[in-house]
This record gives C-alpha cells, sequence and structure tokens, in this order.
C-alpha cells in the first residue's frame, strides 16, 4: 500500500499572493515534464509567460493579469513533476484557493490545460478591469473571528456607505477582508479600536471576493459560458460552499460565483477531514495553504512540491 493512499490524501493549489519572481524555475529545470507546461503556455500565449515567472520584473509579476495564469502554470508544472514520478497516482479530493480553485479544476481534469489558461487569463484581465473601474484593496485581519471581521464590515459599510466584505476565511486567527479602500479604512480604524491591532494591508490592486467585482461579472459569465467543461475526475471541494463539485453543472455554478463570493477555506479544510482525508500536498510556488492547514488541524500531515528538493521525500511517500 502507498505511504499517501489514494483515499486518504487531497492536493491543493494556491491563489495569489504565493507568487515570486524565480518560481518553478528549479522545477523546469529539473523536471521535462515541468519544461513541458511552461513551454505549452508560452505557445498557447504567444508570449513568455515562462520568463516572467523565473527572472522578473516582480511588478509586472504582481499585475493581477499576470499573476494569475503563471500561478495557474506553475502550480500545473509542480503537478506535472509529481506525475512524472508516480503517473498513475491519483489523490481522492483536489482544492484550491481562490484562483487555485481553477487549478484544481484543471488538475481533476474537469477543465483541459489550454481552457484554464485561457480562463484565467481573462479571469485576471477582467479582474484587473474591475479594479480600474471601482478601485479597492484588501487586508488580512490577525487574531479576529470571521463573524467579528463580518460585523465590522458591514458597520464600515454602513457608516462610509461603500462596500467593504468578509473576503476570505482563511483559518483560525486569520480572516481577510475586501472594498473600497475609504470602507476598508474605516473597518481597519474599527477593528483597531475594538483591539484587533494587527490588521495588515495586502499588496493587491483589486478588491478579489467583493462586490467591486460586480463590474465585470456578467462579461465573466459569457467567459465561463463559453468555456468547455466536464465532470471532475476526483471531487474538487468548492471555495464558496465547501462542498465537493462532482459534476460538470456544479463545476459552472461555482466558477459563476467565484469573483464576488467569499473563500471558505477553513470550512473546505474541515470538510475534507472529516470525509477522512489525512494527508494533504500543497503544488505550487510558497507553502501558504500548509501553513493554513496547520492552523486548522496541526495533526493533518502536510507536504509541499514547488522545487526539485521537495520531489525526493514525495516520491518516496509515493511509491509502493
Amino acid at each position: 500500500m502507498n505511504t499517501l493512499p489514494r483515499n486518504t490524501t487531497a492536493i491543493m493549489f494556491p491563489g495569489q499572493g504565493s507568487q515570486y519572481v524565480g518560481m518553478g524555475a528549479e522545477l523546469a529545470l529539473g523536471s521535462p515534464a515541468a519544461r513541458a507546461v511552461f513551454a505549452a503556455a508560452d505557445d498557447q500565449l504567444r508570449w513568455p509567460l515562462s520568463r516572467l515567472c523565473w527572472d522578473g520584473p516582480a511588478a509586472e509579476l504582481n499585475a493581477t493579469q499576470n499573476t494569475q495564469p503563471a500561478l495557474y502554470v506553475c502550480s500545473l508544472a509542480a503537478l506535472a513533476a509529481l506525475r512524472e514520478h508516480a503517473a498513475s497516482w491519483q489523490p481522492a479530493f483536489a482544492a484550491g484557493h481562490s484562483l487555485g480553485e481553477i487549478t484544481a479544476l484543471a488538475a481533476a481534469g474537469a477543465l483541459k490545460f489550454a481552457d484554464g489558461l485561457q480562463l484565467v487569463c481573462e479571469r485576471g484581465r477582467l479582474m484587473q478591469l474591475a479594479g480600474e473601474r471601482q478601485p479597492g484593496s484588501m487586508a488580512a485581519v490577525v487574531g479576529a473571528s470571521a463573524a467579528v471581521v463580518r460585523a465590522i464590515c458591514a458597520q464600515a459599510t454602513a457608516e462610509s456607505g461603500l462596500p467593504v466584505t468578509l473576503a476570505n476565511d482563511n483559518c483560525p486567527g486569520q480572516v481577510v477582508m475586501s472594498g473600497h479602500l475609504a470602507a476598508l479604512e474605516r473597518a481597519t480604524e474599527l477593528l483597531r479600536s475594538a483591539g484587533f491591532k494587527r490588521v495588515l494591508p495586502i499588496k493587491i490592486s483589486v478588491a478579489a471576493h467583493s462586490p467591486l467585482m460586480a463590474s465585470v461579472q456578467a462579461e465573466y459569465a459569457a467567459v465561463v459560458a463559453a468555456t468547455p467543461v466536464q465532470a471532475p475526475q476526483v471531487p474538487v471541494i468548492a471555495n464558496a460552499s465547501a462542498a465537493p463539485m462532482r459534476d460538470a453543472a456544479a463545476v459552472r455554478a461555482e466558477l459563476q460565483t467565484q469573483l464576488t463570493a467569499v473563500v471558505r477555506w477553513t470550512e473546505s479544510m474541515q470538510a475534507l477531514l472529516a470525509a477522512g482525508v489525512k494527508h494533504f500536498v500543497e503544488l505550487g510556488p510558497h507553502t501558504v495553504l500548509c501553513g493554513l492547514l496547520k492552523r486548522i488541524d496541526s495533526a493533518a500531515a502536510r507536504y509541499a512540491l514547488g522545487t526539485p528538493a521537495d520531489l525526493p521525500a514525495l516520491q518516496q511517500l509515493l511509491a509502493a
């Protein structure tokens, strides 16, 4: 029996914030399969996304319209490197944080690589456009519950007349709020007055998962409608419902709500744990999701694959 048995393992894919200049370069150098993923993306886009991932500049990589395809490709390159050593291995579940949800759907076979890449490019472009139409930002709140932040955001919205809302419930003690700059500033003041001093601005030019994304919702819905989707080969946990997506209809419904819905990551991980998942493999740059999972359930086994140095341990775990 494998050390990472299929029925107790989930794979996870990160969202915006995990990117860094140099991501995927070592994997592409050491894995022909990973290198082929980057090459396929470059060919499809007709510009060198791989070079942006590997060489920067950081400002260009951090632009939402570039970050999203970059993370999608880098994470799937990590999956390709893993499957180079364990071609037949499949997890029981997949999950992805925000943008990473689309990566998870591609990994699970609900989206073809090329269709998923086109979708994330359009998602990034439209979110960037929404940010230009209605500027906003996001901030992480350390030590406050989702319920507290939701209530503070409602108060700040009422006082300012501008939207700010809970965007991500990442783990106990870390949530993210998103919205109009003035409303976000008021929510920050209210939180600090209530004793929550660690309210940390996030370096992002858009208010993801907030009502400010509604200005591009119709355009994004049209892109989703035009994207070929099929039933995932393994269930993918949806951000908006924390429930498994098992058919194409569920996938389409989730994609339609993604831009404005709260990322219910804590509940998503709890759903996997309740389903018997004991091993979690994060595929892509950094180990943000492993860190969140440690706060959700420190007993869950966590593994990451972002560089060739991570491969031997995973390869050994996957070996019969």
